[in-house]
């Protein structure tokens, strides 16, 4: 395969700090380099306060690096990066608690302009992860479980180029997990989008093409998955 060009390169880290005041400077993220390249799928493994959710949250154009540079090089600057480019997924939900589930889904397609067509595409991305009859649901109604599948078809309704979720699985059993990360793997394949999962769990990493390893703000990015 030919190497890919930076118009290719959807995020870039360039020895990217970021350090979190609490009395003292506290370091989360510290020197990291890394691109996100169109179409690859990347697990981001380490333990709590490792600083997975910082790097997602430079990703998303969320926050500021403390120094050094982020960039993205082939998405359109000429627009909001997000919704339209790039969606993220939260570790913890964020649905708004007076809509229902289809609701959830079409207020941001109703914010970029869908129009009519937004119900459509709120209904197709809660069939990705099968949860159609959640529809009607508010979020009071819903398990844990099912408010991050419903949080998860949100992000993909916009049909984002990069897709970044924080420990998406990390509320459901084995084989929920399992199947749900079917689905997510599915989505991007077919929509040729980029994956970046957070997660502590070794077997999500193993379904990724790409491991990154991080330890007290530290990033690692030479792991390969399966």
């Amino acid at each position: 395969m030919a190497a890919l060009s930076a118009p290719e390169i959807l995020f870039e880290a360039e020895h990217v700090s970021r350090s979190f005041a609490n009395g003292t400077r506290v370091p989360a993220l510290v020197n990291a380099c890394c691109q996100v390249r169109a179409g690859e799928r990347i697990a981001i493994i380490g333990p709590s306060g490792s600083g997975k959710s910082t790097l997602l949250n430079l990703m998303a154009g969320l926050d500021q690096p403390s120094s050094g540079c982020v960039s993205w090089p082939a998405l359109d600057r000429t627009s909001a990066l997000r919704p339209r480019q790039i969606a993220i997924v939260f570790q913890t939900i964020s649905l708004m608690p007076a809509l229902t589930s289809l609701e959830n889904i079409e207020l941001p397609l109703l914010l970029i302009g869908a129009g009519s067509a937004a119900e459509t595409r709120a209904r197709a991305a809660l069939a990705v992860f099968g949860i159609e009859d959640l529809a009607d649901c508010l979020p009071e109604e819903l398990s844990g479980g099912q408010a991050q599948r419903v949080a998860l078809a949100r992000a993909v309704a916009s049909s984002p180029r990069l897709l970044l979720a924080d420990e998406p699985t990390g509320q459901l059993d084995r084989a929920t997990s399992a199947a749900v990360l079917d689905r997510i793997l599915g989505w991007a394949e077919h929509s040729r989008a980029a994956l970046v999962v957070a997660a502590h769990d070794e077997t999500v990493a193993g379904r990724m093409q790409r491991i990154w390893r991080m330890d007290h703000g530290h990033l690692d990015t030479a792991g390969t998955g399966g």
